[in-house]
């Protein structure tokens, strides 16, 4: 396999396959690389987004499926005409199904050039819980 011919498979696995979204936006839709590290504390996700910015990533987190969107918007150089390129341009959207093991309320995200960063605190042991009983 040529050199070119294996860069090409690369891309193809970074971009999300269109079969499965739907999508309004004339764009290409890419898979962000994720590192995924664990303490004893937290779980830390690690996405590269490059070119996306606070206002432009949107985090969702609906019944144990954290969903990352982000768009990101086409910088054209002016005065210039393009000859050649290799980074491609377009959003990224990734889902990862999250287990009871993460407390969900504590989530938090920040992003700093294009690389976003959530910590997911892990849910401490469950309590014991005392249920008074009422009489009728």
């Amino acid at each position: 396999m040529t050199e070119e011919l294996r860069k090409t498979e690369s891309q193809k696995d970074e971009m999300v396959e269109q079969e499965q979204v739907e999508r309004t936006r004339e764009t290409r839709l890419f898979m962000p690389r994720v590192d995924i590290y664990e303490t004893k504390e937290n779980i830390y996700l690690v996405a590269d987004i490059p070119g996306a910015d606070q206002d432009s990533i949107d985090i969702t987190l609906e019944k144990n499926i954290l969903s990352i969107d982000a768009r990101v918007a086409s910088e054209k150089p002016t005065d210039y005409s393009l000859t050649y390129a290799e980074y491609g341009i377009g959003d990224f959207s990734r889902k990862f199904t999250l287990s009871n093991e993460v407390e969900k309320e504590g989530i938090v995200a920040v992003v700093k050039d294009g690389v976003l960063s959530l910590t997911l605190p892990k849910a401490g042991p469950a309590k014991t819980q005392r249920i008074s009983v009422k009489s009728v």
